[in-house]
């Protein structure tokens, strides 16, 4: 099967799988973009070897097609991008008015679907439910994973033999994902490489077959030979690069901006201080600081036009489970200049007159992520553990 197997009537429903024992949920949903074709392909690949080979699951799996207007049309989006609109303003007035698809975004059918299929799956739900959302990229790209930085979703992730990058989603407004882990779930995005790669397919249908078994769905994966062979070339196309990254810069581009990336940049590609990453109606953009290039945009929807991160090590990553572990989170608050927003325990107010710079890295350690700034006010946010 080729990405030109993809039918132009998908349906929403690309599988769905109940083991004979209860157990923990995965979801899978691909194509929220709807130029973004390997992920369902990747699907249809697993859930015909299961039904063929019937090895025992436990739980249920369930794999989602997202966009499937633009998928037909084999673009981003129609409307609106459907990974940048799962605010919960909107899906309430989704969920409480049901608005016809003609009175909004053809993108608001598209969730209201989405969300019947969400709603019911954590409503049923017995154990932990895992969402991995399946995605590719406009540049070229190895395979690697994105989370929101909580522990639950770090110990998911790095069951993946593959770079695994924390903050992207926390430089991101209104991602499925963010949705999701919201409410509850364990949640890890997944790039299989360039959208047109045939490569990209093999490495999302590896990564489903590797959540299978990080999801406790296969009660025998080691006696699965997919999840074997899946491991083993996700590993071998990995070795080069870190395990570990942080995203440091977005970049956002407006429909007017004149964005043009400068090209044979590739994600993951080493960049230098000063270097040149693109222009647009302003002049140069050039790198901040050393470290990599991420998601370095080459098609023409999209509002992201490129990241910049750095390796995040090892040592830093288990300084921050203490320090999660033992609770400090809690008293953030006393540091100087930093007060906790009385209307969400899990936001921070910061006085950047008072509070000195390196207490982002500390924010950092603990989750605190997501960041916006007010005037000389910075409000950083964490994800509920």
């Amino acid at each position: 099967m080729t990405l030109n197997n993809v039918s132009a009537n998908q349906a929403r429903l690309v599988g769905r799988l109940a083991g004979a024992k209860p157990g923990p949920t995965l979801v899978c949903i691909a194509s929220l973009h709807g130029n973004e074709l390997a992920g369902t392909l990747a699907l249809q690949r697993v859930f015909n070897r299961l039904s063929d080979e019937r090895p025992s699951l436990s739980g249920e799996f369930l794999g989602i097609a997202g966009n499937l207007a633009a998928m037909a049309c084999r673009q981003r989006y129609i409307d609106i991008d459907l990974n940048r609109c799962w605010a919960k303003d909107r899906i309430w007035k989704l969920r409480s008015e049901r608005l016809p698809p003609d009175e909004s975004a053809s993108e608001d059918a598209e969730m209201n679907e989405i969300l019947d299929e969400v709603e019911r799956t954590i409503s049923e739900a017995s154990a932990e439910v895992y969402f991995l959302d399946l995605h590719t990229t406009s540049g070229d790209s190895p395979p690697f994973g994105t989370i929101g930085d909580t522990l639950r979703n770090r110990a998911f992730a790095l069951q993946f033999p593959v770079p695994i990058i924390v903050g992207l989603e926390e430089h991101l407004d209104g991602t499925f994902l963010e949705y999701v882990n919201g409410l509850g779930c364990v949640t890890m995005g997944f790039e299989g490489g360039q959208h047109d790669d045939p490569v990209s397919v093999d490495c999302a249908e590896e990564c489903i077959w590797v959540a299978l078994a990080a999801a406790e769905i296969l009660e025998q994966p080691d006696s699965v030979s997919e999840v074997t062979l899946a491991r083993q070339h996700l590993s071998a196309v990995s070795t080069s690069y870190p395990r570990v990254l942080e995203v440091r810069h977005r970049h956002a581009v407006e429909s007017n901006d004149q964005f043009v990336m400068e090209h044979g940049f590739a994600s993951f590609q080493p960049v230098n201080r000063g270097e040149l990453l693109a222009r647009d109606h302003s002049g140069d953009l050039t790198a901040f600081e050393d470290g990599r290039v991420l998601l370095p945009l080459y098609q023409t929807q999209g509002e992201d036009g490129y990241f910049l991160m750095r390796e995040f090590s090892p040592f830093w990553l288990a300084v921050s489970r203490w320090l999660r572990h033992m609770g400090l989170d809690a008293i953030l608050h006393w540091l100087p200049g930093v007060r906790r927003d009385s209307e969400n325990r899990y936001t921070l107010i910061v006085d950047r007159r008072i509070a000195r710079w390196f207490a982002l890295q500390v924010f950092h350690l603990l989750g605190y992520r997501k960041r916006r700034l007010d005037g000389e006010v910075l409000v950083v946010g964490r994800r509920q553990e």
